[in-house]
């Protein structure tokens, strides 16, 4: 047995992340570890690697209890921790950031980087890795830079190997690499946890799965004595065909035209229209332009040329400030890094779209943000200790209801949603498909971009299909995966050091 953890206990303040946590992990063994946003999984994970101390339980490393109290110590006893959110140097080389502060140097601290590149290229290729020693981190996509850090605990000894939502910006391909990389780490006896929101992937890689749900651990065993359905039900205690359901508004008028939108190198003779109260869904494959065409909405990235109405009348969006003012609002994929301030707090983070609404003679009313901050929390069902909570101690899927909070106070009429779902669980999906569809209702029109093809089959009024940049194609409600697959199929794959629309 190499980890077990024996009613592990963690409190933030008020707040309860950890009631009992229980887990077992063998080498050789693949475990999985579920539950919604919020449950404790990456609470639980970070006591592992050192990162948070427990208030209570034990924490066993091959049958002896430690106290692990830094990152630095949990990686001498061979833990290590492949993050969603890549945690390296991106400004130093793929070999610099595998032997990162365990350099071999000359006697006078010289970095010795002839033998360190020469060991990272032996490495790489041990491993079949589609890396090079020389590249440069900030150059790789989410794929090579995961392969960076499953090098980087290679390299240091690892035993047990933590991968935290490795494949919720990856594409197919990509998908199928981090698998045959966890079947690799499987065979050479490492213990490996992983942590995933896409239930379809469960079966690829895992041999046993633990559940959380509100803090505990409340499921343990093999991964082929339980179903799918009986996973969803552990996570959310409730049965599956309650998590969501949405019944068709017939269209109303005309919100947004788009007409012969281009972008060189991104997009091309771009044409659709949204009308109030649908929800169209944006199909495609990494790559074929859908992020593109919201930043090009948005007025993140300037088009060449082609026209938005908004409302029957004709928008200048040369940047995000105009596309406010029109009334259109982005969620955006990558919500911490652009669509919350995850340092500040929730009523900043609430308010910051609409200020005048919160203000008097220039200065914000605190009373007045808290109020708003607070009807929001309640309307959305936001979980958080206060308003006043920062955005950053937030679960994945308490952080996108706080970017919706923000153009809903907005009152925002089009909203482009990015990947709403990407890297929360299966409860807080029906949660925010419930938002989408309550936005409809009230007259708003929304373009949603999922690279989860059955999420479009269910919750898309039509589904747009993008291939290269282009509109290859319209299909209707509950279209089939492989008629999106059709439309959406790209004969180029995408290696790890290409740029990622």
């Amino acid at each position: 047995m190499l980890l077990e953890l024996q009613g592990i206990q963690k409190r933030f303040g008020g707040v309860t992340a950890l009631a009992d946590g229980n887990l077992r992990v063998e080498a050789g063994q693949v475990h999985l570890l579920l539950g919604e946003n919020g449950a404790g999984k990456s609470t639980l994970m970070k006591i592992v690697a050192g990162m948070y101390q427990r208030d209570a339980g034990r924490m066993l490393w091959r049958g002896q209890q430690v106290h692990l109290q830094s990152p630095a110590e949990a990686a001498a006893l061979g833990v290590a921790m492949v993050h969603q959110e890549s945690l390296l140097a991106p400004h130093l080389s793929v070999a610099e950031n595998i032997f990162l502060g365990r350099e071999e140097r000359l006697p006078l601290g010289v970095v010795r980087r002839g033998r360190m590149v020469a060991a990272a290229r032996r490495l790489i290729e041990e491993h079949h890795f589609p890396l090079q020693a020389e590249w440069r981190v900030d150059k790789l996509s989410p794929a090579g830079k995961q392969l960076v850090e499953i090098c980087r605990a290679i390299q240091h000894g690892s035993s047990l190997l933590i991968f935290d939502e490795p494949t919720s910006s990856l594409s197919d391909a990509e998908t199928q690499e981090v698998f045959r990389i966890v079947r690799a780490l499987r065979e050479r006896n490492m213990g490996v946890i992983y942590i995933t929101h896409r239930l379809e992937e469960l079966r690829a890689v895992g041999d046993r799965v633990t559940i959380f749900r509100d803090g505990r651990s409340v499921h343990t065993g093999a991964l082929t004595a339980i179903s799918t359905d009986e996973i969803i039900q552990h996570m959310v205690g409730r049965e599956v065909s309650a998590l969501y359901h949405r019944t068709p508004l017939p269209p109303g008028e005309e919100l947004l035209r788009v007409e012969g939108l281009a972008r060189a190198g991104a997009l091309e003779d771009i044409s659709f229209t949204l009308r109030a109260g649908e929800i169209v869904g944006l199909g495609g494959l990494v790559g074929a332009g859908r992020t593109a065409l919201c930043r090009a909405l948005f007025g993140i990235d300037p088009v060449d040329r082609g026209r938005v109405l908004v409302a029957g009348r004709p928008v200048a969006i040369r940047g995000p400030q105009e596309a406010v003012k029109a009334g259109i609002a982005l969620v955006t994929e990558d919500r911490q890094r652009t669509g919350v301030a995850v340092r500040l707090p929730m009523v900043a983070n609430t308010v910051i779209a609409n200020l005048p609404a919160v203000s008097a003679g220039g200065v914000v009313r605190a009373a007045e943000e808290i109020r708003v901050t607070a009807r929001f929390m309640d309307r959305l069902r936001i979980r958080a200790s206060s308003p006043r909570q920062l955005v950053g101690r937030l679960s994945g899927g308490n952080q996108q209801k706080v970017v919706i909070a923000k153009w809903l106070f907005r009152q925002a009429r089009v909203f482009l949603f990015d990947e709403p779902t990407r890297g929360i669980d299966v409860g807080a999906k029906g949660e925010v498909f419930e938002l989408m569809d309550s936005l409809a209702r009230s007259g708003a029109a929304l373009l949603m971009v999922s690279s989860e093809l059955s999420e479009l089959s269910q919750v898309a009024d039509r589904i747009l299909v993008m291939r290269q940049g282009r509109l290859s194609g319209e299909l209707p409600r509950g279209a089939s995966q492989a008629d999106i697959l059709r439309l959406a199929t790209l004969s180029q794959a995408h290696s790890a050091e290409e740029p990622r629309a």
